[in-house]
């Protein structure tokens, strides 16, 4: 298995003969682009697209991915809509939260549902996300995830087991201590860190203690000194304080940058 990361919560991941793209999101607003993560060149031999939640890092290019690759879309069954017999997605680049993209391979998925698709197993992970605070010098800017607000619409974690190996990837998510006592011992835990500042997702201390409950063989950080406005450092922990906590656990821990990849044997 193969694990490229590419910042936020974008990740590609070739198992077997699968090529598994999570969260195939935009740089969020870094200059006013929103450039693809996953670069555009991998994008035609994707087989699968995993989407955690409806904001624009981590989806904007879902159903473009789609369109080019001709892989299914998994994610949570608040995602999509039935309007007028057709199928709509969250419209991954329409203001507000138009159910406009039309959408006809894909799986929705619950909280605790399992399902079976080609060989792998896959289960919802209950996720929470929290409130994404955005600080830029001495003004600060509070959207809560809340009924009729697009911040963290349809969150979701997947657990997914193929060949014999099980990943979990958190996306992003507040520390669910009770639900996360469900998951057991994976092989690769994709974890989120950066809440320290942005508030949306856990920081490095709440992380190490769902590390605790999960027992993972390896652990791989994620969603934290990302590119976000005027600046590439948004979000920023000591990474290296986190690995050698974790590591104090007996569990490895992998930091990856951008475009860097880890084999998992």
């Amino acid at each position: 298995m193969k694990i490229s990361y590419y910042s936020y919560n974008a990740f590609l991941i070739e198992w077997g003969d699968k090529k598994i793209a999570i969260d195939p999101g935009a740089l969020f607003a870094y200059w006013f682009s929103f450039a693809p993560l996953i670069p555009k060149e991998e994008w035609k031999d994707i087989t699968h697209i995993f989407v955690t939640h409806g904001d624009p890092d981590h989806y904007w290019h879902a159903d473009r991915v789609a369109k080019v690759s001709g892989a299914p879309i998994i994610f949570n069954q608040t995602m999509v809509r039935e309007v007028d017999g057709k199928s709509l997605m969250l419209g991954p680049r329409s203001k507000g939260m138009a159910f406009d993209t039309p959408v006809s391979n894909y799986h929705p998925l619950f909280v605790d549902e399992t399902i079976e698709l080609e060989g792998m197993k896959i289960k919802g992970v209950k996720t929470t996300h929290g409130p994404l605070t955005v600080k830029i010098g001495p003004f600060k800017k509070t959207e809560a995830p809340k009924k009729n607000v697009r911040v963290g619409w349809g969150s979701l974690g997947f657990k997914i087991t193929y060949k014999g190996k099980t990943i979990v990837n958190l996306g992003d998510s507040l520390l669910e201590a009770e639900e996360w006592k469900k998951i057991k011992n994976p092989d690769v835990l994709m974890i989120p860190i950066g809440g320290g500042q942005a508030d949306n997702t856990m920081d490095e201390h709440e992380a190490l203690e769902a590390i605790k409950i999960i027992q993972p063989k390896q652990v791989i950080p994620m969603h934290y000194d990302l590119p976000l406005l005027f600046t590439k450092h948004y979000a920023s922990v000591d990474e290296a304080l986190f690995k050698r906590e974790i590591e104090k656990l007996g569990i490895d821990c992998k930091i990856l940058k951008k475009g860097q990849s880890v084999n998992i044997i």
